[in-house]
C-alpha cells in the first residue's frame, strides 16, 4: 500500500460504529446477492432450452449483479472495518470503474427489458417479429452503453475518486464544482442513465399495466364471479409494481445525493449521505434476483421443483440412516392408501418418515427426522413412503408421488432404492 492510501482523503469520515454497521449491512447483502444471483443463473441453466427472449435479459442482469458484488463487496467490506480505504489509488479507480459498470449495465439491462416487454405485450404484432439475434445486439448495446460512461472518467471526462465518507470509491464530486468537464459528465449521467431509463421504465410499465387491466375486464365479461381473479394478471401486475419500486428505490437517492454535490456545495454534503445513497445503490444486487425468482412462475417452478427433489434426498437419506441413540424423537405414523394412488401403490403402503423442515433434515441427515407431507393443492407436491416388503428384502425402496399442477387428480409415482444413493450424489443437490 502507498502513502497515498494513508492521506485523510482516504480515512472514514464518519463514526467507526456507522462503518461497522455499514460493513455488516454490506456482508448481508453480498452473502444474499451472491446467493440470489448464482440461483438465478442456475435456474436459467436448468431451463436453456426453453427461455424465452425477454428472460436473456433477466440472465445479463443477474450477471451484471454478481460482476458488482464480486468486485466492489470484498474490497468495500474490510476498508469498513478498518475504518479506512486498505488500498492504493490504482485499486481505487479500479473499484469506481467497476461499480459505474456493472451499476450503469444493470440499470440499463433494466430499462430495455422494460421496453422488450411493453412491445411483446401491448404491440404483439411487433413483439412476434422480436428474435434471439435482436436480443443479442440490445446485450451488446447494453454493455456498450454502460462501457462508454464508465470509460469515460478515464479518458479525461470527468475523474474517479475517493468517496466523501472515505471508506469507497466513485465519480470525484468535489470535482464538479471545480471543473467544466466534471459538471458536463455528471449532468450527462443524470439525464441519460437516470431520468431517461426512469421514463422508459414508468412508460413501458404503465403501458403494461393498462393493457392486463383491459384484458382483465374482457375476461371477466365471460367469467362468473368466483373465478374473476386471474392469477396470470395479478402476477403480471405485481411484477411491473416490484420493478418500479425496486429501479426508484436503488438509484433515486444517489441521483439526489448526486446533483446536490454537483450544484451545491460538495463539501456540505454529509459523508453519512453518501454512504447510505451507496448502500441503496448496492441493494439493487439482492433485490433484482429476489424480485425476478419469487415474482416469474416459470422461474418460481423450476426453484419449487429443486427444492423438492432437495427435500426429496434429505428424506431418503433420513430412512436408510442408522437411528441414533435418541430414538424418541422419530415420530412412525400409518400412511393409508389413497383412491388416487397406483395399485402396486396401494398394495405396499407401510410405516413413513416425515422431517419438519428440509434444510435442518438434511443438516442433520445422519438423525432420524421427520418429513410432512406436501399439501395437494399447492402445484408441485411430494409424498415419500418408506415400503418394507420383508425381513431379508433388499434395501428398502422409497414412493416418490409427484402430485401435478395440471390436474389434482394426475399423480405420479417414482420408487427409489435408498441403498443405491451413494453419499456423493448429496452434493449435486446443495
Amino acid at each position: 500500500m502507498g502513502n497515498e492510501s494513508e492521506s485523510s482523503e482516504f480515512h472514514s469520515s464518519i463514526s467507526k460504529t456507522n462503518d461497522i454497521i455499514l460493513g455488516v449491512v454490506y456482508s448481508v447483502f453480498g452473502l444474499l446477492s451472491l446467493m440470489g444471483n448464482s440461483m438465478l443463473l442456475l435456474v436459467a441453466y436448468r431451463k436453456r432450452s426453453i427461455l424465452k427472449l425477454a428472460e436473456f435479459f433477466i440472465v445479463n442482469l443477474a450477471v451484471s449483479d454478481l460482476g458488482m458484488t464480486g468486485t466492489l463487496f470484498p474490497l468495500a467490506i474490510p476498508s469498513l472495518f478498518a475504518h479506512r480505504w486498505l488500498f492504493d489509488r490504482v485499486t481505487c479507480k479500479y473499484y469506481a470503474f467497476c461499480g459505474v459498470l456493472f451499476g450503469l449495465c444493470s440499470l440499463t439491462n433494466l430499462t430495455v427489458l422494460s421496453s422488450v416487454c411493453c412491445m411483446k405485450v401491448c404491440y404483439p404484432s411487433y413483439g412476434n417479429k422480436f428474435s434471439s439475434s435482436h436480443s443479442r445486439i440490445l446485450l451488446l448495446c447494453v454493455w456498450a452503453y454502460a462501457s462508454v460512461f464508465a470509460a469515460a472518467p478515464l479518458a479525461g471526462w470527468g475523474s474517479y475518486g475517493p468517496e466523501p465518507y472515505g471508506t469507497a470509491c466513485c465519480i470525484d464530486w468535489k470535482a464538479s464544482n471545480q471543473e467544466h468537464t466534471a459538471i458536463t459528465y455528471i449532468v450527462s449521467l443524470f439525464v441519460f442513465c437516470y431520468i431517461i431509463p426512469c421514463i422508459l421504465i414508468m412508460i413501458s410499465y404503465t403501458f403494461i399495466l393498462l393493457t392486463v387491466m383491459g384484458s382483465r375486464k374482457a375476461v371477466q365479461q365471460h367469467l362468473s364471479p368466483q373465478n374473476k381473479g386471474s392469477s396470470i394478471h395479478s402476477l403480471i401486475i405485481k411484477l411491473s409494481v416490484a420493478v418500479c419500486i425496486g429501479f426508484l428505490l436503488a438509484w433515486t437517492p444517489y441521483a439526489v445525493v448526486a446533483m446536490w454535490a454537483t450544484f451545491g456545495d460538495a463539501r456540505s454534503v454529509p459523508p453519512l449521505a453518501f454512504a447510505l445513497a451507496a448502500v441503496f445503490a448496492k441493494s439493487s444486487t439482492l433485490y433484482n434476483p429476489m424480485v425476478y425468482l419469487l415474482l416469474k412462475p416459470n422461474f418460481l417452478n423450476v426453484v419449487i421443483k429443486d427444492l423438492s427433489v432437495f427435500q426429496t434426498v434429505c428424506a431418503v437419506t433420513c430412512g436408510t440412516c442408522k437411528t441414533p441413540a435418541k430414538r424418541d424423537q422419530c415420530i412412525h405414523r400409518d400412511v393409508r392408501s389413497s383412491k388416487k394412488l397406483a395399485t402396486p401403490f396401494m398394495e405396499n403402503y407401510g410405516t413413513s418418515q416425515s422431517c419438519v423442515d428440509a434444510f435442518e433434515c438434511f443438516s442433520n441427515y445422519q438423525q432420524c427426522c421427520h418429513l410432512e407431507q406436501t399439501d395437494v393443492r399447492q402445484p408441485i407436491g411430494l409424498s415419500l413412503v418408506k415400503t418394507q416388503t420383508g425381513s431379508d428384502a433388499s434395501p428398502s425402496s422409497v414412493h416418490l408421488v409427484v402430485h401435478s399442477s395440471t390436474s389434482r387428480s394426475m399423480i405420479e409415482t417414482t420408487e427409489v432404492t435408498a441403498g443405491s444413493l451413494p453419499p456423493e450424489c448429496m452434493k449435486h443437490f446443495l
